[in-house]
């Protein structure tokens, strides 16, 4: 078989979470990185279609679980945005780059603080040590992206609280200079406005 057919004979197994033909894959030296056309990797394929058994495999084969495809998703930043904490459980010990970005220039954290993603962000605060304070692209912290992008609900208030818990900085503005206090304020996000004045904000 040429490595061609090969590669993409591992990457349908990876997405249809055939891991027999993985295994065999992988014992014939398959390249463990390979990508296909939007330039994912297997473990990549395997975290989207939750098969959680193919991406233990896969890391204990040696993937490279840091690797981003044309959207910029790895197996930790997909655990991040979908509110996957099983996979989020199978990559953490693999110790993946929380600094990659994604495609908004937010780490792991970002996304999840906006989607309210609790336990995801609860997960990251408590057995990583990601940058609670980052600022993507458009000048937002997971702070303000929480405060923002949501409806405020108790999710959203639960978020806030822990990030604030963990070292997120009040005080840190979005490019326009307004602080989270006074984008709450502005919502009408009272729960989360006087959570914030309790942080010292």
């Amino acid at each position: 078989m040429s490595d061609t057919s090969m590669n993409s004979e591992f990457l349908y197994a990876a997405e249809q979470g055939d891991i027999d033909t993985l295994r065999k894959c992988i014992s014939k030296n398959v390249n463990l990185d390979g990508t296909n056309r939007q330039g994912r990797t297997a473990i990549t394929l395997a975290s989207l279609n939750k098969h959680y058994d193919c991406v233990e495999l896969l890391i204990s084969a040696g993937v490279d679980i840091d690797k981003q495809d044309q959207t910029c998703f790895n197996p930790f930043l997909l655990s991040c945005l979908n509110n996957d904490l099983t996979l989020l459980r199978l990559v953490l010990p693999a110790k993946p780059d929380l600094d990659r970005l994604t495609r908004f220039g937010g780490v792991g954290i970002t996304p999840a603080s906006e989607k309210g993603h609790v336990e995801i962000v609860r997960e990251l605060l408590t057995c990583t040590d990601i940058n609670v304070n980052h600022t993507n692209f458009v000048g937002w912290t997971p702070l303000l992206e929480a405060i923002v992008l949501n409806d405020g609900g108790p999710k959203q208030q639960e978020i806030v609280k822990l990030l604030l818990e963990h070292g997120a900085n009040p005080h840190m503005t979005d490019k326009y200079g307004k602080s989270p206090l006074t984008l709450a304020k502005e919502k009408g996000y009272h729960e989360i406005a006087e959570l914030l004045i309790a942080a010292g904000a």
